[in-house]
């Protein structure tokens, strides 16, 4: 697959099975990641590979901060399950610097562009995947829980896999209608 072809083509697929990303996968995927745009070299990035029976455990995870923050039931009872989406997740996380040149919106959009690059790399490789947020990126108790702190931001949760279904999604945006010229 060509760069064009990739970028144009890219989707996100929320149905995902095994076989998730090989250990050969899984290098480009990492290797995608650390070649984002990084000002001032801050490498303001860390990522968390979450498979296998650490699903599980990140699924506790999830539920404690449900129960803890006090969710509707339903996240409640889907708590325990949401990694079990895909093979494989990783954590992108932006542990913010402080740094005269660099504010915090270019730290996380820096490990925003990660989190694509290794989405874009996993597409390249004929797997997919879906990059979710949520109430669970937010939680405080998720991040003491992983280890971060207060002022880190969950970028996101890249889940990866195969994709169930083989369906190209239509094309939903025009380039006029958000392109203007000065």
């Amino acid at each position: 697959m060509d760069a064009i072809e990739l970028l144009l083509t890219r989707q996100s697929d929320s149905k995902l099975s095994f076989p998730g990303p090989t250990e050969s996968q899984l290098e480009i995927i990492k290797k995608a990641a650390l070649k984002v745009p990084d000002h001032g070299g801050l490498a303001p990035w860390k990522f968390i590979v979450v498979n296998e029976d650490a699903r599980d455990k990140l699924g506790e995870i999830y539920y404690k901060a449900a129960v803890e923050e006090n969710q509707d039931e339903r996240t409640i009872s889907r708590a325990k399950e949401l990694p079990h989406r895909a093979p494989m997740m990783i954590i992108a996380v932006s542990p913010y610097q402080e740094h005269p040149k660099v504010p915090r919106i270019e730290q996380i959009e820096s490990a925003g562009c990660a989190c694509f690059a290794m989405q874009q790399a996993a597409f390249a490789q004929h797997l997919s995947g879906v990059w979710r947020t949520g109430f669970f990126a937010q939680s405080g108790t998720v991040k003491r829980e992983l280890g971060l702190n207060e002022k880190d931001e969950i970028v996101g949760y890249l889940y990866l896999g195969t994709p169930i279904v083989q369906c190209t999604k239509p094309v939903r945006h025009e380039p006029s209608s958000f392109f203007t010229e000065l």
